[in-house]
């Protein structure tokens, strides 16, 4: 370019005007294609920022706070004072953040200011909580001090069913003043600022290890105690001012509360799906649906993708089941001899929880079908293997579908369809290597949302429950101002 300005200078300078102007011609030449260059550039670079942006299945806009996608493996339940803990959180460590996530690795701290959730919780005795996992009250209070010892929750098939325990200890921990995790609830002593009334009843421990009458008693403990829980509500001022409208219960195991239940229905329940409840008693419009906790452990630094997983279809579970499960059977004999499939009987225990993670790791695609319930621990395994779930479960709700798009990372696929015969293996097989990848990257992307544990973390399944009941919070408070419009004159 400055070799053609000084050659233009010296023609100017001859006079000679006609070789001036074809000089200026090649100039704007060059600064055009100089120009159109810089554009290309430019673009290019937008394009790769703004692909390297946060995914967009999910709707950012509609969740109560900024979101973070973290992934993290959680088992045990960690005492705050013990040296597996601390070398895990050590004070001021980073959390366990997305491994491409640099610049939001810092554990986000409670600040009971921005809070979305005000909950105030009754202090029932200890036999409808921590009494149940063999804790014994010391100094007459209610509640372990969980800041010491926290009491451990029992494993295999009843951990599976364990929110309770982990919103309860997020929600005793809430108010603690050096607490190092986010706080989407905090625990109020006036119920007169509380948006919700908290009721800790560990209602599926309850069933799983009290729904037997021991001789020489003739009445199951469970049903006892849900006795005992109605006749301490009936006296509150809570529920007598609200009729129950704004509490919550959680009762993720289907058979949890069911003597309670329909003296409960006005209340919100936190459910693993509705397929046992009437409709006027539990329904999508005033519940919570929370995700069960996986008994398989996450899938750490995953990098086997679609040439790394051999088996096309897998599902491990019991075949024969009663209701809508019985589609199981059918898809059993038309899946059983297929060569890339693996389909079997099998339950967690003898091995089962290691051999299900060994199979799903090894899957592209995971069935979820619909047995007993809807819903199964099965889907959340699978996600936790990223392994596509394929759902055929046709009266399934999902967590938080409200805010998040499952068809970015399940496939969904009808009753009628799957027993089709080899519909599901065309279906399967027709999806391309590229499609299979997106939808592991974001089954890994989405994976915290369903972690339970303690310490909670940002955007794990604690945070993302108590979000999705700060959700309802206009429906109960519609249902309460009409629960009040006759007060005056009644």
């Amino acid at each position: 370019m400055d070799i053609l300005l000084f050659d233009t200078w010296i023609i100017i300078k001859m006079g000679r005007r006609k070789e001036f102007f074809f000089h200026l011609r090649r100039c704007r030449g060059h600064l055009a294609f100089l120009i159109i260059t810089s554009i290309v550039i430019v673009m290019t670079w937008f394009n790769l920022l703004r692909s390297a942006s946060a995914p967009r299945f999910v709707d950012r806009t509609l969740f109560i706070n900024e979101k973070i996608f973290s992934m993290f493996e959680e088992d045990a339940t960690p005492q705050r004072n013990d040296e597996s803990f601390l070398s895990l959180y050590p004070p001021g460590s980073p959390s366990l953040l997305d491994n491409n996530s640099t610049t939001e690795r810092n554990i986000e701290k409670c600040d009971p200011s921005k809070a979305t959730l005000k909950v105030f919780m009754y202090d029932l005795p200890p036999e409808f909580h921590f009494g149940l996992l063999g804790w014994k009250t010391k100094n007459k209070s209610v509640w372990p001090d969980i800041e010491a010892d926290i009491p451990h929750y029992p494993g295999g098939l009843y951990r599976q069913h364990s929110a309770e325990y982990w919103l309860t200890l997020d929600i005793l921990s809430s108010r603690f003043p050096d607490r190092s995790s986010p706080c989407s609830a905090i625990r109020v002593t006036d119920n007169h600022e509380a948006d919700v009334v908290f009721v800790p009843f560990f209602s599926s421990l309850s069933y799983n290890i009290q729904s037997k009458a021991v001789l020489p008693e003739k009445v199951r403990k469970n049903r006892l105690l849900q006795e005992k829980l109605i006749k301490f509500l009936s006296v509150q001022d809570e529920w007598k001012r609200s009729g129950g409208r704004d509490h919550v219960f959680v009762a993720h195991h289907p058979n949890s509360m069911l003597e309670a239940r329909a003296k409960l229905g006005q209340s919100m329940f936190i459910l693993a799906d509705f397929g046992r409840y009437l409709p006027t008693i539990a329904n999508v419009e005033k519940d919570v649906i929370a995700p069960y906790k996986h008994l398989v452990k996450t899938f750490v630094n995953d990098s086997a993708g679609f040439e790394d997983r051999p088996t096309l279809l897998y599902f491990q579970g019991a075949i024969m089941r009663k209701e809508g499960g019985s589609i199981r059977k059918t898809l059993f004999e038309l899946l059983k001899d297929k060569p890339d499939v693996n389909f079997s009987s099998g339950t967690f225990g003898n091995n089962g929880i290691r051999e299900t993670t060994q199979g799903m790791r090894s899957s592209k695609f995971c069935l979820h079908i619909a047995g007993d319930t809807p819903s199964s621990n099965r889907l959340f395994d699978a996600i936790a293997s990223h392994c596509v779930p394929v759902i055929v479960s046709d009266d399934i709700e999902l967590p938080y579908e409200d805010v998040l798009d499952y068809s970015e990372f399940c496939i969904f696929v009808s009753s009628s369809n799957a027993i089709r015969k080899d519909f599901l293996l065309r279906l399967a097989r027709g999806v391309t290597k590229e499609e299979w990848t997106e939808m592991w990257k974001r089954l890994k992307e989405v994976e915290s949302y369903f972690e339970f544990q303690y310490p909670t973390r940002k955007d794990d399944a604690v945070q993302m429950v108590w979000q999705a009941v700060a959700r309802k919070l206009a429906t109960v408070r519609q249902r309460l101002h009409k629960f009040k419009r006759f007060s005056r004159s009644n």
